[in-house]
């Protein structure tokens, strides 16, 4: 019976086709679910065999570590280039933007709360 090692959602293209490689590489039988045409699901990688689940999961969870420790390093790098994005630098590059969003949002907490400050006085 299969098993669900993976769930492909919010699963980066490269993460996943370095799962794929690394089940392939170690000989284990899989599949994958396509996602939904509407999203409600994202896609799988699936185990053929059940006795193979521990060992892959062993797998993924060390290619997992392994990718985090890269992914905190690189951070770690680009921070101490200066080359790190910050929300200063975000909100520099498009200020409109976000004083726009800032505005909807604060209308939308006008409107939400009024009612019930009415109720009140």
């Amino acid at each position: 019976m299969a098993k669900l090692l993976l769930n492909l959602r919010n699963v980066p293209e490269d993460e996943a086709d370095d799962v794929r490689a690394m089940l392939r590489e170690h000989a284990l039988d899989f599949y994958e679910t396509p996602p939904n045409r509407w999203g409600l699901t994202m896609g799988a990688i699936w185990l053929k065999d059940n006795d193979d689940h521990p060992r892959a999961k062993a797998l993924l969870e060390a290619y997992q570590q392994e990718r985090a420790r890269q992914a905190r390093a690189d951070y770690e790098q680009r921070r101490r280039e200066g080359s790190q994005e910050t929300f200063t630098s975000l909100f520099l590059r498009d200020p409109v933007k976000h004083v726009l969003y800032l505005c909807i949002v604060l209308a939308i907490l006008y409107f939400s709360i009024t009612p019930f400050l009415g109720l009140i006085g």
